[in-house]
């Protein structure tokens, strides 16, 4: 159909219905609200984690707090909790200067995932009973955390092995995604490196088939459990 042919056929058209043939969009109707942007926002920074963590004990989540300063000892709690053995942490120089790292190498076999030991990465990390990883960020909303992987922090650190311990700070905690895709928006206007992976997670791995029967661990770990340091 020509440019003039469709001009005549929609005049018609407009005719046949009675009205004037509309040459502009209409303006879109103003929302009645901007959740996406705003919900929970209204928190305190410590009214947000108390309910990021409330939230996350709803999703099975195991939640258990402490300081910078006993960070190292309460992370050998926790794995002692959840039956200790083979381990796999991330090459996170955040964990080392929480002394994390070094706890729990002097006290567990410990295979660290660096760049360097390439497809033994995996093998090791299918042989963990416990992966531990350093969150970025918290969603207030969904009681989740958010991981970027990169060479030396794979996402197979939080995936294969069947327990997984999240280290997050409270000062990180945001109230929603809308919040986390700011802070992309920003790094990418800077100019910044992106990880090369972006994962969401809130609790352990669960599924649910047509009769409605939830199985826990299927795709993933069957406990996460989230260390939550106080540093506000």
């Amino acid at each position: 159909m020509t440019i003039q042919n469709r001009d005549t056929f929609l005049d018609k058209l407009a005719q046949r219905m009675g009205r004037p043939r509309q040459t502009e969009a209409e303006p879109m109707p103003s929302p009645v609200n901007n959740y996406a942007a705003t919900r929970l926002t209204e928190l305190t920074q410590a009214e947000r984690c108390q309910a990021f963590m409330d939230f996350a004990k709803v999703m099975m989540v195991d939640v258990a707090e402490t300081t910078e300063a006993d960070a190292a000892e309460k992370i050998l709690e926790l794995c002692e909790k959840y039956g200790g053995g083979e381990l796999v942490i991330n090459n996170d120089e955040r964990l080392t200067a929480l002394g994390i790292t070094q706890a729990v190498q002097n006290r567990y076999p410990t295979h660290i995932w660096t760049l360097e030991a390439a497809g033994d990465n995996l093998t090791q990390a299918e042989k963990a009973n416990i992966g531990i990883v350093y969150a970025e960020y918290g969603l207030t909303e969904t009681g989740g955390i958010v991981l970027f992987s990169e060479k030396d922090r794979g996402r197979a650190v939080s995936l294969l092995p069947e327990k997984s311990i999240v280290v997050v700070r409270k000062s990180t905690v945001l109230p929603r995604v809308a919040q986390l895709a700011q802070v992309l928006h920003e790094k990418a206007q800077n100019g910044e490196r992106m990880p090369s992976c972006i994962n969401i997670i809130a609790g352990p791995s669960s599924t649910a088939d047509i009769e409605l029967i939830k199985v826990v661990g299927v795709h993933g770990p069957v406990a996460k459990i989230y260390l939550v340091i106080d540093d506000l």
